[in-house]
């Protein structure tokens, strides 16, 4: 056809696939249509034809996606003619048409061009680079040029496609030659402008000389010896010129993410970026140009704001680099000093609405830069410039304080609470490494700090701060599960406490008369309670005095959860020396959670129930958390008093039951019910006071919890609850001989709890699933739920304890186990139901495999791999969907606990376990995605290899040595080479992709693997080389350090074999690739064995083979290579 014709063809088919009625199997045949005409050999010079003569956005991307892929992809195997051809007539047509083509063609035309230049730059298009020169030098192709510019740094400094790494450091090379030039050029540009629309003529701003370093530090927040050129007024641009300095300036930004700090980047070169960054923070100009704007060719503000955001992004680039040479250094103090003046204009006044004001107009993401230009001094550079004694810290602190106080959003004032942390952590970590200095170092900032902690304190409080505070959110979850307001209170909160850690005194003489105003009032409730016929209300009904009293309620609330925050801070080291601060806060915690308790303002009915009890109740958990806080401290306590048994430290307990038991009670909400349940089980487990049993408080748990009759609390507090009551009786007393234990008495109670907690599960008979049953299903199941979720939690919070306490934990539970595996049969068809017993076994086998002994433990065994067939695996698998994967993972998880079981006793299960694993399992999952059971199925048999060697070599080392033998003598190969087919992946990527989520043989620790010969080279290797083609096929793009580190442990077994057989025999088994190919690469791979080196190495390999692969690819078929 001709290409008049065809053109016509392609508009049309182009119109028809984009058009809304075209159905997608239409689309599919256009898609292919048009991918086989981009195939064919000469189908460029169709698209050259309609680049040039057509008008169709579709067409023209077309056209160009064909030129892109014929360069990236089959470059090599154009002749050499038709390459000058198209180097030659691409730019042409770029130079006709480029003021007229959309954008987005003319940056894709760019690319295309720039492509041709990461292929044959210098060799055989010498004069790329010097074109895109002078398309910057003529004024009319200023722009064009620039986005040349940008797109060559961003596709060869960094190039994405595939090329080989001597290309990639060639093409580095031969950029950063140019790059003085280059500079060069774009501050030209920039000055020109600024001075052709400035009001007056600059003066060239003072070359710096070495030797002032001293007095521009301490002058760092004066202003800068070039202050005169940064007041000068900002010019107004035309939109020509702002095109062109956003253009240059995007150029910057992209050139200084890659280019080396130098005297290439010229004093007059930053100074020409921090005029430009000015258009950021000028607000006069932006009025005036909204003025002028309408009459003119002029910019309007939002415009000019922009340039500002460009330029600091250029100042932020060179902030980010670590590595600063010395003759850089005096240029940086310069970008600090200009920086802090242009800070200093922004939140220059006293008054601070005006401040804030002033940044509430400012551009949001020129906010946003300036705080990412404080982010990186701070946290990249402070302590270079902080170790002077010249530097005016408290000044840059001042600076920041009033820029953090004044943001105009909550996410930039959460950026700036950032900030702080790291300031925070800084001056933490040079205080820890230099404590001979603590005092000088916090004397140089206590003020700062108090003035923080008192600001950020102000910050969470409806007191102070009502506005900001009622519009944070507190319904919606984030993604980390928690609201705007949760969050705000968090970061707060974090800051308060890394003060805390610095300044213990101050902090906590700064928060605690706050937390008591707000107590005075809570605790003053009690005078404005009346009894009223249906119960107790309070009676404050005026609408200020409740919305002043919400207020406070919430404050309190944080406050209370400010004190627990800083529990950390009262012991270890210093619980002596602050005793007496813990003591007062814990006392008073003490009193107010008792107080909530005993007048139950849970329950009573206020003027606005929607505001005020949801307060009353949030007060009274956060005051029952607030006190778990300080759980350590109170174990603290009674071990410095268990001898004398003080009866201070009894009357903070005891009190605290009394607190605790009225709330556990269905008839009080979640919230608080949870709060009180939580902190039962840290006085049951952390604090452990050996008369805790015998308060009478405890004792009515006991028998509410035994109740047969009592009404059941929900799930959770139940479960809490009765893991309380089993530590007081399990958990070994602190400070206390065996002898003095009373593991007699505790362990009869313990089997009375045990008894009563399972009465009716123990009463369930397997022909409970039966059709005649007595009991509907449903109970049955509800009642198994219950009493395994209760057993399950108990066992699994006693799985790390004492030989003593898990005999008598199974003691009590033998019975229900016994039940368990009696039941499981009966119920293997309702997923749910062996899910939950799965899970008890599981956490059985996990905590008391030991004392379960071994005829048991081999019975449940027997039962499982008896009950799971085939069938039942493919019925779990296959059609249960969640649950029945669930039920085979958590199977196959208990079986990783048997097979790494050391000594004989499970030895025999071997045999069936890998069988069940290699014949049932995996032809089930090999074929279906299942990436859950994959990869429990995957940590089995990585396990079955780690733990039983003996299984598959018998050898000992005595034979080998009277033999003289060193390789071992292989058993059971057929089920040792099965295991490794699978876990190496039979070479199939897909099934790697599995157990590389398991990331099982990342972790693997080759040489805690004992010295198996066959091992070290069979096994290990199979894994390199999966690894390797993991990385060829580039399937795990996001691992690919960690998989590089891996290659390398492995190699490092036995670098020896890993050179001289792995990887020849590597080279030689891969396809794609000619004999010379596979030697330049073998050559290539340096001996070098240090980590660096090597997964350079490693990564080399993989990127030259893709590249070779590519290359062949690209050759026209029946190429002959000699």
């Amino acid at each position: 056809a001709s290409e008049e014709a065809s053109l016509r063809a392609l508009e049309s088919l182009m119109t028809e696939f984009f058009h809304d009625c075209t159905s997608n199997e239409r689309k599919r045949e256009i898609e292919e249509l048009l991918n086989n005409f981009a195939q064919q050999i000469g189908a460029w010079r169709f698209c050259l034809y309609f680049l040039s003569s057509t008008r169709n956005d579709y067409v023209m991307m077309y056209s160009l996606t064909v030129f892109e892929n014929l360069i990236n992809k089959m470059w090599l195997g154009v002749p050499s003619q038709d390459k000058m051809e198209i180097r030659s007539c691409l730019p042409k047509l770029l130079l006709a048409h480029h003021k007229t083509l959309p954008y987005f063609i003319r940056n894709k035309l760019c690319k295309v061009i720039v492509d041709i230049g990461r292929q044959d730059w210098p060799m055989f298009y010498h004069d790329f680079f010097t074109n895109i020169l002078q398309l910057i030098q003529s004024p009319v192709t200023t722009p064009l040029g620039l986005i040349m510019l940008k797109t060559t740094s961003e596709e060869l400094a960094c190039p994405r496609e595939d090329l080989s790494v001597a290309r990639k450091e060639e093409l580095r090379k031969l950029l950063l030659d140019q790059v003085q030039t280059v500079l060069g050029l774009l501050t030209g540009i920039l000055e020109t402008v600024w001075d052709k629309h400035s009001v007056t003529a600059a003066t060239p701003p003072p070359s710096p000389t070495s030797g002032e370093s001293g007095d521009l530090l301490s002058n760092l927040l004066q202003s800068p010896s070039s202050a005169k050129l940064l007041n000068q007024p900002i010019p107004i641009l035309d939109v020509e010129s702002e095109y062109i300095c956003s253009l240059a300036l995007e150029c910057l930004a992209h050139l200084f993410s890659w280019i080396p700090l130098s005297a290439s980047i010229t004093p007059s070169l930053l100074t020409t970026i921090f005029h430009f960054a000015r258009f950021g923070c000028d607000i006069r100009a932006r009025k005036m140009a909204s003025v002028n704007g309408s009459s003119q060719n002029c910019v309007s503000g939002q415009e000019r704001g922009r340039l500002g955001v460009l330029a600091m992004s250029c100042i932020n680039e060179l902030m980010s680099k670590n590595c600063v040479p010395m003759e850089f250094e005096e240029y940086l103090l310069r970008m600090f000093q200009q920086t802090f003046y242009l800070l200093q204009k922004i939140t220059k006044d006293n008054n601070a609405h005006t401040v804030k004001s002033r940044l509430e107009e400012l551009d949001e993401s020129y906010i946003e830069k300036f705080t990412d230009f404080l982010r990186l001094f701070v946290s990249v550079h402070l302590r270079r410039i902080e170790s002077y004694s010249q530097f005016p810290v408290v000044e840059f602190l001042t600076l920041l304080f009033k820029y953090t106080f004044h943001q105009p959003t909550h996410e930039g004032y959460f950026s700036c609470l950032d900030i702080w942390t790291l300031f925070l952590d800084y001056l933490t970590s040079k205080i820890k490494s230099r404590l001979g200095d603590k005092e000088a170092v916090l004397n140089r900032y206590e003020d700062a700090l108090v003035l923080l902690l008192t600001e950020v304190l102000n910050r969470i409080q409806f007191r102070y701060n009502q506005a900001q505070l009622e519009e944070l959110d507190d319904e919606t979850l984030d993604d980390d599960q928690q609201t705007e307001w949760q969050r705000y209170l968090r970061q707060s909160l974090e800051v308060v406490a890394k003060v805390m850690e610095l300044l213990p005194t101050h902090a906590f003489s700064t928060l605690f008369p706050v937390l008591q105003d707000n107590l005075e009032v809570y605790l003053g409730l009690q005078q404005f309670i009346v009894t009223s016929g249906s119960g107790h209300r309070l009676n404050i009904t005026a609408e200020n005095d409740c919305r002043r009293l919400h207020c406070s309620l919430r404050d309190l609330s944080s406050l209370l959860q400010a004190v627990g925050r800083l529990a950390e801070y009262f012991i270890g080291d210093v619980f002596a020396a602050r005793f007496n601060d813990a003591l007062t806060v814990v006392e008073r915690l003490v009193k107010v959670t008792l107080y909530g308790s005993q007048i139950k303002l849970y329950n009573i009915e206020t003027a606005v129930p929607s505001v005020l009890k949801p307060d009353l109740i949030d007060v009274h958990a956060q005051s029952l958390a607030a006190l778990q806080a300080y759980s350590h401290w109170l174990a603290q306590y009674c071990s410095e008093v268990h001898r004398q048994n003080t009866q201070q430290f009894v009357t903070l307990i005891s009190t605290t039951m009394d607190a605790i038991t009225p709330l556990i009670s269905t008839k009080v909400q979640d919230k608080l019910l949870l709060s009180a349940c939580h902190l039962l089980v840290s006085l049951a487990t952390t604090v452990r006071p050996v008369f805790l049993i015998s308060i009478p408080a405890v004792q009515k748990v006991f028998n509410r919890i035994t109740d047969a009759s009592a009404q059941r609390l929900v799930d959770k507090a139940q479960v809490l609850v009765c893991r309380a009551l089993s530590n007081i009786l399990l958990l070994p007393w602190p400070n206390l001989p065996e002898n003095e234990q009373q593991w007699p008495v505790r362990s009869i109670n313990h089997a009375s709890l045990i008894s009563a907690l399972s009465r009716d599960y123990r009463n369930l008979k397997p022909s409970a699933v039966a059709p005649q049953r007595k009991m509907p299903l449903d109970d049955t199941k509800v009642i198994i739920h219950q009493t395994l979720s209760v057993l399950e939690d108990i066992v699994e919070n006693i799985s790390g304890e004492s030989t003593k306490s898990r005999q008598i934990c199974y003691q009590s539970l033998q019975e229900s186990v016994q039940v368990s595996l009696a039941l499981f049969p009966a119920f293997i068809h309702q997923s749910d139901v062996t899910d939950e017993m799965l899970s008890f076994f599981l956490t059985l086998f996990r905590g008391l495999r030991v004392q379960m002994g071994v005829p048991f433990t081999e019975q449940i065994i027997q039962t499982f791999l008896n009950m799971f067939t085939r069938e039942q695996l493919a019925e779990s698998i296959l059609h249960e969907g969640s649950t029945g994967c669930r039920v085979v993972e958590k199977f196959l998880k208990i079986l990783q606990v048997v097979v790494q079981e050391p000594g004989q006793v499970f030895k025999p299960f071997l045999p069936s376990i890998i069988a069940l694993c290699m014949e049932q399992v995996y032809p089930i999952i090999a074929e279906r995605p299942s990436p859950d059971v994959k990869a429990e199925l995957f940590e089995l048999l990585f396990r079955t290899l780690h733990h039983n060697w003996r299984y598959f070599f018998k050898s000992t080392v005595l034979a080998s040595v009277q033999r003289g033998i060193s390789e071992e003598q292989m058993e059971n190969e057929p089920q040792f080479s099965a295991i490794m087919q699978v876990m190496s992946g039979r070479g199939d990527c897909r099934v790697t992709s599995s157990n590389l989520a398991l990331q099982r043989v990342l972790s693997l620790k080759p040489h805690s693997l004992g010295s198996e010969k066959i091992f070290r080279t069979t096994m290990l290797f199979q894994f390199v080389n999966v690894l390797l083609q993991v990385l060829v096929h580039k399937s795990h793009d996001l691992l690919q350090e960690e998989i590089g580190i891996a290659i390398y442990n492995m190699a490092s077994v036995d670098f020896d074999g890993f050179f001289a057989a792995f990887l020849p025999e590597f080279l030689t088994s891969c396809d794609g690739v000619d004999a010379n190919q596979k030697s330049v690469l073998g050559r290539n791979f340096k001996m070098d064995r240090d980590l660096p080196s090597f997964t350079q190495n490693v990564h080399r390999l993989v990127n030259d083979l893709r590249y070779y692969r590519l290359c062949n690819d690209s050759l026209p078929p029946g190429t002959v290579k000699l």
